[in-house]
């Protein structure tokens, strides 16, 4: 891992009425590049104050996106060939505004409309050819790092694995921690622990350095002060630690709980964050610190954790299970070394699948 040349996003605005400079960003843009620009918007906000906040244009195009679901690989595709057929030109911008998933959707479709073919033939690590259109992220929920990270998550047929790609990072984000104000306090606590998550694997991964250190560190702090010591101003402090946890982790790696993870959302539909944090709860052996503050803060935020999600799963769906998290091997090496495999068989995968 030494001596890696990551890609991080160009350009950030920080603070408190951040959005309202998103116009300004995008007369700027407009400027140097002729043509509409693309709102990719979570529809949870389709009846709320920020859409008519929204700077579209008359020739703009708005895509409200449905992230119900975790992102596949089929609907960026169909949001790829929408944004294409609108008028038959390349979109001088997209913008992206939601949480992880719409953060996700936005990157993936950014570099789908300037290279061939479906995003499932992308997922995986450093795949894309061509650089995407210039996108710029809104985060309206904070930790899971999509805003900074240079992977977009995406189920496809097979498993479910990002586009690892430098040209998915994003040009331009607009962080504003107002927009979190409305976030639902479960959620805010799922999501959130994907960010304190990122933090435990990448700061006991065999991958660790100086630099991916110093990121998560902080991340973890911040992450502390949000749901141990419920903060006033912890809507700015989630923010951050969800932007550095996703700096930490582009310098080494995520670990265990984020491939078993990606198996409860592959077969199950599990949300990302609530995946994680049922993962985790499993993973004393791994993480011990780590999970009993983990629990601590499942305590002080009074959130009670799905369990039993597994039990009911026959043979085949197991297997599937067991194979999408075994073939995340950048994952499995970072939490436990280059000899994984033998620590950590398609056995023992099974047996911590059976405790969740």
């Amino acid at each position: 891992m030494t001596g890696r040349n990551i890609k991080m996003v160009a350009r950030a605005v920080f603070g408190a009425g951040a959005f309202a400079g998103l116009a300004d960003i995008l007369e700027q843009r407009r400027r140097q590049e002729a043509g509409r620009v693309v709102f990719l918007v979570d529809d949870v906000f389709h009846d709320m104050a920020l859409a008519a906040e929204l700077p579209v244009g008359p020739a703009d195009q708005l895509l409200w996106i449905n992230v119900a679901d975790e992102p596949h690989t089929a609907y960026v595709d169909h949001l790829t060939s929408a944004i294409r057929t609108f008028d038959g030109s390349t979109p001088a911008a997209l913008v992206g505004i939601g949480g992880g998933s719409a953060l996700d959707i936005t990157k993936a479709v950014s570099v789908l409309l300037t290279n061939p073919g479906s995003s499932v033939q992308y997922q995986g690590w450093d795949l894309v050819g061509e650089p995407g259109v210039y996108h710029i992220g809104v985060p309206t929920l904070s930790g899971t790092g999509a805003e900074v990270s240079r992977t977009a998550v995406l189920i496809g047929p097979e498993r479910k694995l990002g586009i690892n790609s430098d040209f998915t990072v994003f040009d331009q984000v607009v962080l504003d921690p107002g927009l979190m104000r409305t976030v639902p306090g479960d959620q805010y606590f799922f999501t959130g622990m994907d960010c304190y998550i990122h933090a435990q694997e990448s700061l006991q991964g065999t991958f660790i350095n100086a630099f991916s250190r110093a990121y998560a560190e902080k991340a973890l702090d911040l992450c502390r002060e949000v749901f141990l010591e419920r903060t006033f101003d912890r809507d700015e402090k989630m923010m951050m630690a969800s932007y550095f946890g996703g700096i930490s982790i582009a310098y080494s790696q995520v670990g265990a709980c984020h491939a078993l993870s990606y198996g409860l959302s592959f077969v199950l539909g599990i949300h990302h964050g609530v995946g994680n944090c049922i993962a985790f709860d499993v993973l004393e052996d791994y993480y011990p610190e780590g999970v009993a503050e983990f629990r601590d803060m499942l305590a002080v935020s009074g959130i009670e954790l799905p369990r039993g999600v597994v039990r009911h799963l026959e043979g085949e769906q197991l297997d599937r299970m067991v194979a999408v998290a075994g073939r995340l091997e950048p994952l499995w090496e970072n939490c436990l070394g280059p000899e994984w495999r033998r620590r950590m068989p398609p056995e023992k995968i099974r047996e911590l699948y059976a405790r969740m």
